[in-house]
């Protein structure tokens, strides 16, 4: 059973409902189309975005160690947005059809 405040935080002052739905969406989604490739360099913007409010506003005070696996995925989502997606990937597959 669960016990406790169940509440999202509202890190950036949009409501935490609206942050919710952001951060699934970028979680869930944005994620899945980098794990397939499809339109990689834009389902990467609202990835590296969550994990800089990670890193700095929900964890701004915390120790470098809290911060440091979100600055980590931010790095990897940054490198995915400057070189792309690579050869296998859905976006390639369709470039090759056209």
């Amino acid at each position: 059973m669960l016990s406790g405040d169940l509440s999202f935080g509202n890190p950036i002052g949009i409501g935490p409902e609206a942050s919710l739905i952001l951060t699934v969406f970028a979680e869930f989604v944005c994620a899945l189309a980098i794990l397939v490739g499809f339109k990689s360099k834009l389902a990467s913007t609202p990835l590296m975005i969550t994990m800089l409010v990670a890193a700095f506003i929900v964890h701004g005070t915390d120790p470098f160690g809290k911060k440091e696996l979100a600055l980590l995925y931010f790095a990897i989502y940054l490198a995915i947005y400057l070189f792309g997606s690579g050869k296998f990937s859905v976006d390639k597959a369709l470039l090759n059809k056209a």
